[in-house]
């Protein structure tokens, strides 16, 4: 009797185990998703409000300097488990976009001021 118990809850444990890789999973998406045709309207000497139009507000500010902004983006994917981060860090001078980096590449036309 003692391993007919034992042998049913090996049955009840293996098949729950084997649940768990069929169990549905959603993606998790945190932070400001951008796109690349997004960043690619950005242009040196842009104000913040025309920053904010494109790009929307950005996910982290800094407290100790406002003239850097974070927009990150992470994705966890439910069923592989793959984690997806991008992010794209812009500082500015005067109230003006003066440099772009991060994990977006930038048009060719962003060293060319939007007023030129």
């Amino acid at each position: 009797m003692k391993y007919k118990k034992l042998a049913i809850s090996l049955i009840v444990l293996a098949s729950l185990q084997a649940c768990s890789s069929w169990i549905y999973r959603i993606d998790i998406p945190q932070g400001n998703y951008l796109d690349q045709k997004d960043v690619d309207k950005l242009r040196i000497q842009m104000t913040k409000e025309q920053v904010i139009y494109i790009l929307g507000q950005p996910v982290v500010n800094d407290p100790f300097n406002q003239d850097k902004w974070y927009y990150v983006y992470t994705m966890k994917r439910g069923m592989s488990d793959e984690h997806i981060r991008k992010e794209l860090i812009i500082y500015f001078d005067a109230g003006k976009i003066s440099k772009v980096e991060g994990d977006f590449d930038l048009p060719e036309t962003f060293n060319t001021p939007l007023d030129q």
